[in-house]
């Protein structure tokens, strides 16, 4: 007795050798797997967003081979039928992606001018900007460098790179198709050469020594992940194989989605979770049951449904979420963030993606995309422009008349502006060698009361070849982010060395910033326990040379202050000096720097 069939799919033809067979199965419209495989995908990706599921990460990966499977799919048909048309594909892509984008951004924008500080704001708009022009995985190149950078939590919008890599796949993709496929060609074979040979190219490239940022956000290093589902898709050209175990690539997609692999490079994880979702794609799962329960029950199809709301508002509820009202997320909070996703995602679903991909008019959509996108974008660039400062922020001598890019940049980056010979004979002589922390040092000292007797050279690291000459002639030298012994492998005179200790003020300037409390100037915030554990470290490792920063401010329940006596923020992103905080900080340290500077 035959399996039933799905609803909408027929049973076309059986090959058969050596008396076995495989029997293929046309599904002439929906695939309701296909959506179940997206619920899996974007719930991986929120959870693993949520700090769980180690190998979430990996939906992102099995969107791109389902976006590769689909299109190519729809573009195939048409040419094989000679009825491939760009402007008209151009038109379903852009109904069905930019409305809900823009939508997304408009909202994403109205959070931020509410809630966020201008340095993030000007952020965001940036992010906008390159967001609605296709190109955030290029600007998070330029800006973010590492995708994993806890930073990068408090961005609402970070995860429209894959969307950049997707709307440049779908730009360049078609032109495969209108250059290389001719009436008199044989397309299928045709189509199969080039699209294999371009995916051994972006494996060759995934695996050359390219930089790690590139591989992860630029298309032509996943560009064999799209293709892989596109050849999948004109090998069987709507057809699947019906085969008993497609539960196997169901239950192995899970696994490696559920808990990663330590086993594995990355690499070939992305090429095993590619090949795993195709087996998915091309098989068909009459014959199992478990298959069609995982995949097709009414729940995960709807869900995968709304896949796409789902993952564009996720990130943005649990970055502002972070960023403004939870230093820590709960389970609890979580859940509820999950809810509230899905909540919106549903909404917009209905008010946003079908009416504009199946309801309204092409003019109308037209029309009010590109109003849209004017009017966003617009707004978007004069905030950046603005620096994020649309109002007064005392807390960080901030004023709306009298903006500066990049203001608190500015002050640290000043140090660099050091590095050059002593010159003076008369002033004390002091080298600052290190990182940023050096830098928020270096400023420390110039806001303090010996700054008129001191002359400071910087030195942003250690490999510097003129180091030893200013270290001989440096009466003090202080220096951050390196360990004892390379200081001392370094060579300098370690009589005059002082180890700088390190600082943190919590996760967010924005839940403070958002605050509405009576004691809004007195607040304080958990010192995070890694730097708290370091800075014990470096105290035990440099004894009585040791500047330890935190202690000065700490209390018994292991917090700090958030803002100096006169309600201003000691730091403007919870790592480094404001120049309120390098002043606070010049006071709190003036009699140990007496003891330094007079030891002698």
């Amino acid at each position: 007795m035959q399996t039933p069939l799905h609803p909408f799919t027929k049973r076309v033809s059986t090959t058969c050798k050596k008396e076995k067979c495989l029997e293929f199965i046309e599904r002439r419209t929906y695939r309701k797997d296909i959506d179940g495989i997206r619920a899996i995908a974007v719930l991986a990706v929120i959870i693993f967003h949520f700090g769980h599921l180690p190998g979430g990460y990996l939906g992102v990966d099995i969107f791109f081979v389902i976006s590769g499977y689909l299109i190519t799919g729809i573009i195939y048909r048409q040419v094989a039928e000679n009825q491939f048309s760009i402007k008209n594909f151009y038109l379903r892509r852009i109904k069905r992606i930019i409305p809900l984008v823009l939508f997304i951004c408009l909202i994403t924008l109205m959070l931020g001018i509410v809630l966020m500080l201008p340095n993030d704001l000007k952020s965001l708009a940036q992010e906008i900007i390159a967001t609605n022009f296709f190109s955030n995985n290029i600007l998070q190149i330029l800006t973010a460098k590492n995708y994993w950078h806890v930073a990068n939590e408090y961005k609402p919008l970070i995860h429209t790179w894959s969307l950049g890599i997707e709307e440049q796949y779908y730009i360049l993709y078609p032109f495969i198709f209108l250059f290389f496929v001719q009436p008199s060609t044989n397309k299928k074979r045709t189509l199969l050469l080039i699209l294999s040979s371009l995916t051994l190219i972006s494996i060759g490239l995934l695996f050359y020594p390219f930089p790690d940022i590139h591989k992860f956000y630029l298309l032509p290093f996943r560009f064999f992940e799209l293709s892989c589902g596109g050849i999948v898709a004109i090998m069987l050209n709507g057809k699947t194989i019906k085969h008993p175990f497609s539960i196997v690539f169901i239950l192995a997609l899970l696994l490696i989605v559920g808990f990663g692999s330590n086993f594995l490079s990355h690499n070939i994880l992305l090429l095993l979770i590619a090949l795993i979702t195709c087996g998915i794609l091309m098989t068909a799962n009459e014959k199992s049951n478990l298959s069609r329960l995982i995949l097709e029950n009414k729940a995960v199809v709807f869900l995968g449904k709304i896949s796409f709301s789902m993952y564009m508002w996720h990130q943005v509820l649990l970055a502002f979420g972070r960023y403004a009202f939870f230093e820590q997320i709960s389970v609890e909070g979580y859940v509820l963030m999950l809810a509230l996703t899905i909540v919106l995602s549903v909404f917009t679903y209905y008010i946003i993606e079908q009416p504009f991909r199946h309801k309204i008019e092409t003019r109308t959509v037209m029309a009010i995309l590109v109003s849209a996108f004017f009017i966003i974008t617009g707004a978007s660039i004069f905030i950046y422009l603005k620096a994020g400062v649309i109002r007064n922020i005392p807390e960080l001598e901030i004023s709306k008349h009298n903006t500066s890019k990049d203001i608190h940049a500015k002050y640290s980056d000043r140090i660099y502006t050091f590095d050059n010979d002593f010159k003076s004979s008369n002033k004390i002589k002091i080298l600052t060698i290190g990182n940023s922390f050096a830098r928020d040092w270096a400023n420390v000292l110039l806001e303090s009361k010996f700054s008129e007797n001191i002359e400071i050279s910087h030195v942003g690291a250690f490999a510097r070849s003129y180091l030893p000459d200013r270290a001989k002639e440096a009466d003090y030298i202080f220096v951050t982010g390196k360990e004892k012994e390379n200081v001392v492998e370094s060579g300098i005179d370690m009589s005059k060395v002082w180890r700088v200790g390190t600082k943190n003020f919590g996760y967010s300037m924005g839940i403070f910033y958002n605050y509405n409390g009576d004691d809004y100037c007195q607040q304080r915030t958990h010192v995070k326990t890694a730097i708290l554990q370091k800075n014990n470290k470096l105290k035990n490792e440099w004894g009585d040379r040791y500047i330890d920063l935190t202690d000065l401010i700490i209390d018994q329940q292991k917090t700090v202050p958030v803002f100096t006596p006169n309600c201003e923020f000691i730091s403007h992103d919870c790592h480094h000096f404001s120049k309120a905080g390098a002043k606070y900080f010049a006071s709190l340290l003036e009699n140990q720097l007496d003891f330094i500077f007079n030891e002698n």
